[in-house]
């Protein structure tokens, strides 16, 4: 009969005497927002669980739990007086089950928590806990309520308190002047910032150390801790929000960025202003790459290689595909293939590349304008972020104390903390699980490629010519597809894996802890999803030998080789399926399909949790349950991450898929709209954070930025023909055209050559073939160096060399100028700031000049006091005239007037009093 109950615990920061002259609670859906009185305002909210047992309820005799204020908890106590208790909404007192001493640990931790939370100067206050009248009480109830239904009035139901989850209200008295409205000084993401750094500061030292909130949810005394949304009727920023901005129907509008950071806070709205950002810069790529697209959509007729491989008379008879069971074959059946890779492999390209890559470096300088209008727009250019503490390093810490080691550091008055021995077998962990992360990825691209070889193999020896035909494109759309699922299946164990890693280097910090945790994220995702690029794009097909010399895999398998147009076809299919499919993916299954599965997973478990005879009355819930209903906020990063991987193959690889950009446009458009979504109506809502910047995100773009120039130059040189076209064109060509290319880029194989077993049993283009052709630059047979790369190989390999020294060098230099140009402060910003500063100088100065002013006074005021003393005092004790002396009187030195010293707080004190107070003031703008 035990069962888990969740209890609510509602957080407040407004002063007791609040008037907020709301109507009724039945009447004003807002009033769901406060507490039962209906005036005062939830801020935050903490959510536990507690075991009951319902066989001892109604029993004034049963034993009960009582938590006492010394921190024991003593076993069969009778219950205490509850009109001695009403006055203590902190003390907790459960029916006992079967006695739980972890339970009970934890009730007294959160009484002492509590307890702290007073007297730091917030209130609790305790819902009341309804139960379901059973037998013919209840029956009578339901009986009267349904008699009574057709009296109510048609308003909004009566907020209803009765629920099994307690609510702890904390609120913060503060003083201001010149406030009309107290409740509505603050908005409410800073009341619930300025409550969260009070939980956040609370520590409990009594029955554990521990410190803060973070800590206590982590050690499963509180199940979680959020802030409350708005309520979904009437006026406020969440319904705005909602019709604004997270409606799929206002896509066309511009974010309400301003509005964003008031209800969420300024790190959530910098990620959807750096989320509009991107998404409108992907404007002009897109249009750049669309035009690239056509160009080479209209000039594929034009092109002489296309023409010459689709071209039957000229009937190049290729080496077979396979070993046995393919047959050679003419190379005009791959007209298709020429013909789809001029698409993407044409001059046009190298163009795309170039203006991708000054594009990323305009995208970074335009964002950091951005960002610092953002700072000065929302006050955040003189904000220092707060280092705190993170939860691992806090519990190693503390676990450290109860060594002896720590306790002679501590009698020694020493300042305790982590050594290099307690991180070494943390970050050894870190090394050995990263290495072998990359060796299961590798594994699985390398398992991938067994696939492709071994199905190539199978297909090409069925006996239907349908089969046969159709090879290369069912096992390159198949392997994708595999690769596809092995990416999103591993992206998720990865991300585990790097917060688990995260935990075991004992980060000191939480900005610490964040950062190492995205850099490892990233660097398992980002090896998890362009392993099967890289391959394709650089390394298939450059280590499957040549005929009569090929490499085999397990001495069976050949290895694979790239299409007869090259591999730049089908690193576009890899690279358009994975980011697609991708995307579409975690849009639909990962982002809206999970959290919905959980959102009802967690409601089936707490139906199975609550006693039975606890139920829900009729009419609408309080807010803070049906923000308990929602899906936890688990911070930015996987929001930011999958743009960032997104960033990656928009910039890295967007040569060889000039419509990149404009599937990320499509994405993102419909991205913006789904995460507002997901944070209006799905998540709770999270904490206002304050920031300054994305963070590591700017350092991790930048460098995909620079890679992205490497990598494009790579691929244009070593995956597509553009390097060996230019080479036979301006070098081997005898009419300076590309007459002549394919025939150029084809060496020749004696088939007498074949090792034994590997020739075609059956071939269907006669017996009378001597030599059949292989893409590579090779020596003929009857050559002297048969089979040895010729010197075409070497001028080629040298031009692409060239090409990527020149185009790299070029590219970054043109970057660098760009971001030189921009500044990266906008003018009217940076005019403002200077602005603000002069002002800020003449408050200083006008200061000072008061100060002095009142320093001059106090020193006249003195020297005049003393002066009139003095004179009375020469006054009193002159002597009268009978007894005067005659004759010279003996000269007297008067005393001389006394200064007193004073403190000064600033530096023209010790100048000379006679200097003016202008003169001051002109020294100091020198200055």
């Amino acid at each position: 009969n035990d069962a888990l109950r969740p209890w609510v615990h509602c957080i407040l920061l407004s002063p007791v005497q609040v008037a907020n002259n709301m109507m009724d609670m039945d009447q004003d859906p807002r009033k769901r927002l406060c507490f039962a009185d209906g005036r005062r305002k939830v801020d935050y909210v903490l959510v536990y669980h507690y075991r009951k047992r319902s066989s001892v309820r109604g029993s004034p005799s049963q034993h009960r739990l009582s938590i006492i204020s010394n921190g024991s908890y003593p076993l069969g106590v009778e219950e205490k007086d509850q009109e001695g208790r009403k006055d203590e909404p902190a003390e907790v007192v459960v029916d006992v089950g079967p006695p739980d001493p972890a339970d009970g640990e934890k009730i007294m931790i959160r009484e002492e928590f509590e307890g702290n939370l007073k007297d730091a100067g917030l209130e609790i206050e305790h819902d009341k806990e309804l139960r379901e009248e059973k037998g013919l009480a209840a029956t009578m109830n339901e009986v009267w309520r349904k008699l009574n239904q057709p009296f109510q009035p048609k308003v909004p139901h009566q907020e209803n308190l009765g629920n099994s989850r307690m609510s702890h209200c904390y609120f913060w008295p503060f003083c201001r002047y010149n406030i009309k409205s107290k409740d509505t000084f603050f908005d409410n993401a800073t009341r619930s910032r300025i409550v969260y750094e009070i939980l956040r500061r609370t520590a409990c030292t009594r029955t554990c150390q521990t410190m803060g909130i973070t800590t206590l949810i982590a050690n499963g005394v509180y199940d979680s801790a959020f802030p409350l949304h708005d309520v979904t009727e009437g006026k406020n920023d969440r319904q705005l929000l909602h019709d604004e901005w997270a409606r799929y129907g206002a896509f066309y509008k511009y974010q309400p960025v301003d509005l964003i950071r008031k209800y969420f806070g300024e790190k959530i709205g910098l990620y959807f202003a750096w989320l509009g950002v991107y998404t409108q810069l992907l404007i002009p790529a897109s249009v750049v790459g669309i035009i690239v697209f056509f160009y080479g959509w209209a000039t594929v007729e034009t092109n002489i290689p296309s023409q010459e491989m689709c071209d039957e008379d000229q009937n190049f008879t290729m080496c077979p595909l396979c070993d046995r069971a393919c047959d050679y074959w003419h190379l005009s059946t791959a007209c298709g293939t020429a013909r789809a890779s001029h698409l993407f492999d044409n001059p046009a390209t190298v163009f795309f590349a170039i203006f991708m890559s000054l594009w990323a470096a305009m995208f970074l300088e335009h964002w950091k304008r951005r960002q610092i209008s953002l700072n000065y727009s929302w006050d955040l250019t003189g904000m220092e972020e707060e280092e705190v503490h993170s939860h691992t390093y806090i519990v190693t810490l503390c676990y450290s104390l109860l060594t002896s080691v720590c306790l002679d550091s501590c009698e020694k008055n020493e300042i305790f903390k982590l050594t290099w021995r307690d991180r070494l077998p943390g970050y050894l962990i870190n090394i050995s699980s990263i290495l072998f992360m990359f060796g299961v990825t590798c594994s699985a691209v390398f398992s991938v490629i067994i696939y492709r070889i071994t199905i190539s193999a199978l297909m090409a020896m069925s006996s239907d010519p349908e089969v046969k035909s159709n090879v290369r494109v069912t096992v390159t759309a198949t392997a994708v597809i595999i690769n596809l699922v092995v990416i999103l299946i591993l992206d998720e164990i990865y991300g585990m894996v790097a917060a688990w890693l995260t935990e075991l280097e004992i980060p000191k910090t939480e900005t610490n802890f964040e950062e190492r945790l995205i850099l490892k994220a990233f660097l398992l995702k980002f090896m998890n999803a362009y392993a099967p690029i890289f391959y394709v794009a650089f390394f298939k097909g450059r280590f499957a030998g040549r005929p009569g010399d090929y490499v085999y895999v397990f001495n069976d398998y050949r290895m694979e080789e790239c299409a007869p147009g090259g591999c730049l076809i089908e690193l576009c299919i890899q690279l358009s399926i994975i980011m697609l499919g991708k995307q579409l993916i975690q849009n639909n299954v990962f982002e809206i399909g999970i959290p919905k599965l959980k959102k009802l997973c967690r409601t089936l478990k707490d139906k199975e949790r609550a006693p039975k005879e606890i139920v829900e009355q009729p009419g609408r819930r309080q807010q803070w349950h049906l923000d308990y209903d929602l899906e936890p906020f688990d911070g930015l990063t996987p929001e930011y991450m999958e743009m960032i991987i997104q960033f990656g193959f928009v910039s890295l690889f967007v040569a060889s898929f000039p419509l990149a950009p404009l599937f990320a446009l499509l994405n993102n458009v419909i991205e913006i709209r789904l995460d507002a979504k997901k944070f209006v109506t799905e998540l709770r809502r999270p904490d206002a954070i304050r920031a300054k910047d994305i963070g590591i995100w700017y350092n991790i773009l930048s460098g995909l930025g620079k890679f992205s120039v490497i990598i494009n130059a790579f691929v244009i040189s070593f995956t597509s023909d553009f390097i060996p076209r230019l080479v036979y064109q301006y070098m081997y060509s005898e009419t300076g055209t590309m007459h002549g290319f394919i025939n150029h880029t084809l060496s020749y194989f004696n088939v007498s050559n074949f090792k034994p077993g590997t020739v075609p049993s059956i071939s269907s283009l006669g017996k009378d073939i001597t030599f059949c052709r292989y893409k590579d630059y090779r020596e003929p047979p009857w050559s002297t160096e048969p089979y040895q790369f010729s010197k075409q190989y070497w001028s080629v390999l040298a031009a692409r060399l060239g090409f990527v020294i020149l185009f790299q060098n070029l590219v970054i230099t043109m970057s660098m100028l760009v971001a030189w140009v921009i500044p990266d402060v906008p003018k009217n910003i940076s005019e403002k700031l200077k602005k603000e500063k002069t002002l800020l100088v003449d408050v200083f100065l006008n200061e000072e000049k008061e100060k002095l002013q009142l320093i001059q006074s106090l020193f006249s005021r003195d020297l005049t006091q003393e002066q009139q003393e003095e004179l009375n005092v020469s006054d009193q004790t002159s002597l009268p005239l009978h007894q005067t002396q005659p004759g010279p009187h003996p000269p007297t030195s008067s005393p001389a007037p006394r200064t007193r010293p004073r403190a000064a707080s600033f530096s023209q004190f010790t100048r000379q009093m006679s200097m003016s107070p202008q003169s001051n003031i002109t020294q100091h703008t020198a200055v």
